[in-house]
């Protein structure tokens, strides 16, 4: 049923950075810093020390809320600024690119590797890190020489708003973080309403293409599928990101599938699906584009691509 592909192809397309900065991080394993500022600390008085569950449930204490933070992945970094905590966030790595701002956060590697010296040189409060995928062994690293660890996790859509207020009790930015949440919790709430489906269609997602990758049930894709009135036809599979072959996509026989390719990719992606006459989304010609790269992201951006999501299968239907 599944096909072999390179071992780093998972954890990349599943690390929030899009599938169009997939071959460029490949190409750029084992890459270090670059040019890194240290960046000033945020002007404080004193502080109360501060304790925070992350969204793993592992308690963190700080003697002060943190003001020197170091992301370590796209969506971390996304996340941080929705909680209102952009400004304290003193390096981070490379696509990490949402919102506009974060563009000029120093790097300091990728989701492969970071410069471990110019980490400890910068002397973080903490660092925020994503469990899910990424360098396990380089996080581990992290934690044995003595920075806190903040493991940032979202698993479904509905977990963004707790996260980032957890993230606002961890920087000191609880209000900032409490009116994101909100927003976040409304917009949801309103595409749930909107797209509300008591026979919802079959949709096989399609996130890479030679070999074929889709996603899990356990991946927040999938869960934005469901928000949308869809079925995920392999939400029954429990990796993030599973390889499959033609065979089980036959088997299971999706009614549309939506080609998440990279920008420009997508009549290409569309493509190659001709061949497969057996398949009702073939035949139907529900074979969809989609080239918004936000939908890969950990971060609320991620709700702007599913609301496009929504829309583009409203029109399959």
């Amino acid at each position: 049923m599944k096909c072999h592909a390179p071992v780093w192809l998972p954890a990349l397309l599943f690390a929030g950075l899009g599938v169009a900065a997939i071959a460029a991080v490949a190409a750029a394993t084992g890459t270090t810093a670059t040019n890194a500022a240290t960046g000033a600390a945020p002007a404080a008085g004193p502080r109360a020390a501060v304790t925070v569950v992350d969204d793993t449930g592992q308690r963190i204490t700080l003697a002060a809320p943190a003001s020197r933070l170091v992301s370590l992945a796209p969506g971390a970094t996304e996340m941080l600024f929705a909680a209102g905590a952009g400004d304290r966030i003193i390096a981070t790595v490379e696509y990490s690119d949402e919102p506009a701002a974060a563009h000029l956060v120093p790097r300091i590697g990728d989701v492969i590797a970071i410069d471990m010296e110019r980490l400890v040189a910068l002397r973080p409060d903490v660092a925020v890190v994503w469990p899910g995928g990424g360098n396990i062994a380089q996080i581990e690293q992290i934690g044995r020489i003595g920075i806190p660890l903040y493991r940032q996790q979202v698993n479904t859509l509905a977990d963004l708003p707790a996260s980032i207020r957890r993230l606002g009790v961890l920087a000191g930015t609880s209000a900032d973080a409490e009116r994101s949440a909100r927003e976040l919790e409304g917009r949801l709430a309103r595409l749930s309403h909107l797209y509300e489906n008591k026979q919802p269609p079959t949709v096989l997602l399609e996130v890479w293409n030679h070999p074929i990758y889709t996603v899990g049930g356990t991946h927040i894709m999938s869960d934005a599928l469901r928000i949308c009135g869809a079925r995920n036809v392999f939400s029954d599979l429990h990796e993030l990101g599973p390889a499959v072959d033609i065979e089980a996509i036959v088997a299971r026989n999706p009614g549309i599938i939506i080609a998440a390719s990279p920008p420009g990719a997508g009549a290409e992606w569309v493509a190659d699906w001709q061949r497969f006459r057996m398949l009702r989304a073939v035949r139907n010609n529900k074979v969809i584009p989609f080239e918004d790269q936000r939908l890969t992201r950990l971060g609320p951006s991620v709700i702007d691509a599913t609301e496009g999501l929504c829309k583009v299968l409203a029109g399959a239907r």
